[in-house]
Parts: C-alpha cells; structure tokens; sequence
C-alpha cells in the first residue's frame, strides 16, 4: 500500500446543500433524501457554508482545477476560451509529475482547451482501475450529470430512466414541496422542486456505487474522497445568479485516520481552495502564484478559515451583465455595475426549455392585468416581483442568518450601515489586490488575446539526444512538453469524439488513441523507439510534433 494517499474527487451538477446530512443547516434539506452521502458526512467533514466563485459551471470549474479566480484569469464569461497567464496551470499537470495517476471520466469545462498531458485517462472509460502499477497512488476525477439543470426539465420518458433506481417511497411528492418564497407556489414550481430532489437521490446512488468500488478495491482507508457541487441548482435567481442560493454547494471530505468523523467547518468556504488542498495534501508546493489556499494540510490540521468569500456573475451565454460579491459569516453584499438592465434577462437556454422561467414570465405577464384595469398587481409577492423588474440597485446587502432566502435588501438600512461599509471595503480591497478581467470589455479583451483574431501556436519544442540521454526545451513561456510512443494517426471525425461538438465546446483534450506523458526532465532512450514530442501551453494551439526517432541518428 502507498504511503502516499489517493484522492477521488466525485462532483456533480447544480445543487445546493440539499442533501439531508444538512438538515437545520441549509433551507430545506430536510425534504432530500441521500443516505451515502449523509454517511459520508458522517465519516468525515461537512463544510457547512461552502461557495462557488461563479454561480455557472466553466467559470467555476476554472477555479477549482486552477485554484485561480476567474476574473483574474479571464475565464469569468460563460463561456469562452480564455488565455490564462503563463504561470497558471491545471492541478493534474502537477500530479502526474509527482507521479500520480490521473484520470477525468466525464468532461473538462475549465473555459480553455484542456491539453493531452493533463489527464493520464480522459473519457467514460477512465478510472482508478486502469492504472498499470497498482501501487501508484491515484487523483481520480467522476462527474455525475444526473442533477444538471436539463434533467429537471427532461421528458418523462428520460426522468423515468434517471430515477429508475428509486423506490416508490423516495420519489418526492410535490405536494410536501418546499417553494421558497422567491418563487410563487404553483404547480410547475412544486413539480420541479420535487423532480430536483428525485434527480439528488438518483445522484446519491451513483455515488455510492463509487464508495462501493473503492471499498471493494480495498482502497477506502487510504483514499481521500471529496465530493462537491459546481454550484446552485437550476432555478431561476439561482444558477446564473451570485445569491446565495446560485452560490452555495455541498463541499463533504473524508479522510480515514486523518479527519475525524463527524466533524463539521461552519466558517465561509471557498470551492476554489479545493485546487491547493488537494496539492497540499498530495505533499506538494502550492504555488506562489495561486490564489486558492489549503483547507486543511497533509496531517489533516485544518487552516484558518478564510474573512471573506468572493464571487461574480459575469456574462451568461448571450446575457451580458456584470455582478461582485462578497460574504462573510452572516452578510453577503452585491454590487451591480449594470443597475439599469433588468435581474432576469432573456436567455435563450433557461427560457426555452425551463418551466420555471415560463412560469415566471407568464405570472409577471398576467399581473399587468390588474395594472391595465388601473390596480395593483397581486399574483407575484413584491420579493417575486422584484427579481423581475427592468432594473436592480446598485447595492444590495442581506443578513443570511434572518433571511437566507435574501429577500429583504439592507443596504439602504442605516441599522446596517457598518456592515455595508465593511463588505464594502473588503470588496475593494479584494478588486485592488487581484485584476478584474470581467471589468475591461470583453472585445477588447479578446482583442489583447489575439489581436489578429487567430490563436497563437506554441513553438515547438527543441528536442536533444545526447549520450542516450533526450532531452526537450520549448521558447514559448508557460508551456508543458509531453511525449507519446504512439504514431500519429488521422482525427476521429465521430460523433462520439468528445473533441467534436460538445466535446470541443467545453476544451476536452482530443481523443486521437495516444497516450501523452508528461516531459519532466532529462529521460533515458528506451531501446531506440521512435518518440514524439509536443508543446502547449494554455490558451495557445498545441505544437506542431517533433519526431525523435534514434535509429535515424
């Protein structure tokens, strides 16, 4: 057995702590129910007041693979193919050359093409088991899609298929649902409320079918499992919104021996730290240049927590707008750069294939009946009615203690007047220290980026045989060489090649059958085989290849 401990990150889609391990902690987690994960929790820590960078899946995905802030990166947009620093890396690159097995089973989404030397094994087939040293220790990566936004609003004939694991009893009647008081009380909010939590349960099994291979593999007690969402679930005012309830995510580590069971973080969390607690752990340097910081060290201590958790809506798809917050243990204060677009503008997506967003729009269309006969509108609360209004303040400060629904705007409260300027200040603080990307018009970014319109090509790599000794260096700052024994051979033009459509959208690395190693110093030939080397860096096309082959020199 390593002494070195494996990691499994399992991370699904759109949820929040609805879950029932956070019962009494998160509104409405009661109603869930999710008996692995519950154990998990149980098994280890539960961080109570986890949050995403961005209520979105790239820009959040960004973070947590780079352990950088997207707005200082520029992988804020959603979506988008950013050119991150030289320095910035994903956290598998650093891995691997640690010599850790890493392995994705799913789908990138880090807002740039992910390169071939990230990931060991990319695809459905991925998996600890594939590793060809049983003995290496291993970073594996599973998403789940089961809870994704689509799922809630999916035909029957496709729920069914999603939930066919749950018993009569688990399914989540719609009457018993909890509808926030951001929503109306309808029958479509119930009903989506329900299939939601029909989707986390099914979610639930999957994961458990993970613990249970690692429990077969005798790997459980030396393997760190961490399982979190992206960010809030797919409802209006919650993905695609930096409230709370668009920001807040289940984040739940075990780690046998080393963090005792039952153990609960209340302090605010940032999902981004994920990036350095996982190298950390890994007993590896976190980089000077990251922003993430550990959760926690290589003995399991447990780091100060963080004052402060920062995150930003930015643009969503063809919805331009631009959103920083900032919170603390009880307040959360926004600041809308853009007050005179409405909270809820079109968006091509959610509008047409969400009921709840119909729903919204339909309920604000029949209030105007009354106003046409010369009343008040009635059928939406003034909370509900707000949200869907052509403008926004331009501060809004909420006590997430009182009101975790934040329906009830403080900022222009002088009771409160303290902690605005607080929240305030720290939100400058915290603009003044990193670069806001989000803040330069985006044409003009891209224009910095590719001033001709085209990505830039990372040079290709110098590779060098010496007394049987190779060799690589690259020009190009910020790049990462790897190596392949496998020939070239033509792209796989399929609809099943996640480099294709989908695939390409999100920055999956190509699937062309070559397995690529990293380059991580001087290597020895292995018996005269012909080699090829590549180089990439982050937001540049990859090298053209150099073949080595020694028979030839």
């Amino acid at each position: 057995m390593t002494q070195r401990p494996n990691i499994l990150w399992i991370s699904t889609h759109d949820i929040n702590p609805h879950l029932s391990c956070y019962a009494g902690i998160y509104p409405h987690a009661e109603y869930a129910h999710t008996p692995n994960l519950d154990q998990l929790a149980a098994e280890g820590v539960r961080y109570d007041n986890a949050v995403a960078t961005t209520p979105v899946c790239g820009p959040s995905r960004s973070a947590i693979i780079t352990g950088m802030y997207p707005t200082a990166i520029g992988t804020m947009h959603m979506r988008t193919k950013a050119l991150p620093p030289p320095e910035v890396r994903p956290i598998p690159e650093y891995l691997r050359a640690a010599g850790y097995y890493c392995t994705n089973s799913a789908f990138t989404d880090y807002q740039f093409h992910t390169p071939a030397t990230v990931f060991d094994d990319f695809g459905p087939q991925a998996h600890w088991r594939n590793r060809p040293d049983p003995d290496q220790p291993f970073f594996a990566m599973f998403h789940g899609m089961v809870t994704h936004e689509s799922q809630i609003y999916t035909d029957d004939e496709r729920f069914a298929h999603n939930t066919s694991r749950l018993t009569p009893e688990e399914h989540h009647d719609p009457e018993a649902a909890p509808v926030p008081p951001n929503y109306p009380d309808t029958a479509v909010f119930r009903k989506a409320i329900a299939r939601y939590n029909d989707l986390v349960t099914a979610m639930d099994y999957w994961v458990g079918d993970i613990l249970q291979q690692l429990e077969e593999d005798g790997l459980a007690d030396n393997t760190i499992v961490v399982f979190w969402s992206d960010h809030g679930r797919g409802f209006p005012r919650e993905k695609r919104w930096p409230y709370e309830c668009g920001l807040r995510v289940p984040l739940i580590v075990r780690w046998p021996g080393k963090i005792a069971p039952g153990t609960a973080q209340t302090a605010p969390t940032c999902t981004m730290d994920l990036a350095a607690t996982t190298l950390a752990i890994a007993g590896l340097p976190v980089p000077e240049y990251m922003n993430a910081q550990p959760l926690f060290d290589a003995q399991g201590s447990f780091a100060q927590p963080r004052q402060y958790v920062f995150s930003h809506r930015d643009r969503m798809g063809e919805t331009e707008d631009t959103v920083r917050t900032v919170r603390d243990g009880r307040f959360r204060y926004m600041r809308n750069y853009h007050p005179d677009r409405p909270y809820m503008q079109h968006q091509e997506y959610a509008d047409h294939t969400t009921t709840t967003w119909k729903e919204l729009r339909q309920m604000r269309f029949k209030d105007t009946d009354n106003l046409n006969m010369g009343l008040m509108p009635t059928l939406l609360t003034p909370a509900q009615r707000q949200f869907m209004s052509t403008t926004k303040p331009e501060e809004e400060l909420y006590d997430l203690q009182a009101d975790p629904h934040e329906t009830n705007n403080l900022a222009a409260d002088p009771a409160y007047a303290a902690d605005l300027h607080r929240l305030r200040n720290a939100l400058d603080d915290w603009s003044n220290e990193y670069p806001d990307l989000g803040l330069i018009p985006e044409a003009e970014l891209l224009q910095q980026w590719r001033p001709d319109g085209r990505f830039s090509q990372t040079e290709p790599p110098v590779v060098k045989l010496e007394d049987d000794t190779i060799t690589a260096t690259c020009t190009t700052k910020g790049t990462v060489i790897g190596w392949t024994a496998v020939p070239p051979t033509p792209p796989q033009e399929s609809a099943n090649n996640p480099f294709m459509g989908f695939g390409k959208a999100v920055g999956n690395p190509e699937r062309d059958g070559r397995s690529w190693q990293l380059y991580t110093g001087p290597m020895a030939v292995e018996n005269g085989r012909t080699l090829w080397f590549r180089a990439n860096r982050l937001g540049y096309l990859d090298s053209e290849e150099v073949t080595l082959d020694p028979s030839n020199l």
